[in-house]
């Protein structure tokens, strides 16, 4: 974990993720079960995620408007290097960002980011806002987790033999921050291929 490696620059990083938004606006996915998640969503980069009926999956095109996702901005490419070399993870080349927004109540349940092809290079998770609790379990579901707060700048980087890891996100915590209001966002950096 970086404890606010991002803070110097989490205003910018805030506004760029609006800009994102303005493009392709958040939306609430559906997964393949029929439930529809609690977590606002968006995407930027060469691919974005999606989730729906059919299944989990990266994909060029924003489905809503049929257009390729916006290019992800410099200053998230640039975030996102150097939070991966810090964590030993150099010359990192993210093709997609996953933008998460949470409100109260919204979470995440435990999960493995196992849609992507490259399963060595690490994922790395970027707080800004209201803080969170990141729950970090094991490689199998059952495995015990720990409970992490995440505050606004917090840069958490797995990978390697860390990639397949569950992780998750507690319920938010009402409240208020001077950066997103009632909100809490999430960049999540991922190389797919």
């Amino acid at each position: 974990m970086l404890r606010a490696f991002a803070f110097a620059s989490a205003a910018e990083l805030v506004d760029q993720a609006a800009r994102v938004a303005q493009a392709a606006p958040f939306r609430y996915l559906v997964t393949p079960g029929g439930f529809t998640m609690s977590v606002a969503m968006t995407n930027c980069g060469r691919v974005g995620w999606l989730s729906d009926r059919t299944g989990y999956r990266y994909d060029p095109l924003d489905p809503d408007s049929g257009t390729a996702w916006p290019v992800m901005p410099a200053l998230f490419l640039d975030l996102a290097g150097r939070a991966a070399a810090e964590a030993g993870f150099p010359n990192y080349d993210p093709d997609a960002c996953l933008i998460n927004r949470y409100t109260a109540g919204a979470k995440l349940g435990l999960h493995q980011d196992s849609d992507e092809k490259d399963a060595w290079s690490p994922i790395v998770s970027v707080s800004l806002g209201l803080p969170a609790v990141f729950l970090w379990g094991g490689k199998r579901r059952g495995d015990p987790v720990r409970r992490l707060r995440l505050e606004s700048g917090d840069v958490v980087v797995w990978g390697g033999p860390a990639r397949f890891v569950y992780h998750g996100v507690a319920p938010l915590k009402d409240g208020q921050h001077a950066l997103t209001g009632a909100a809490r966002i999430n960049l999540t950096f991922r190389k797919v291929f």
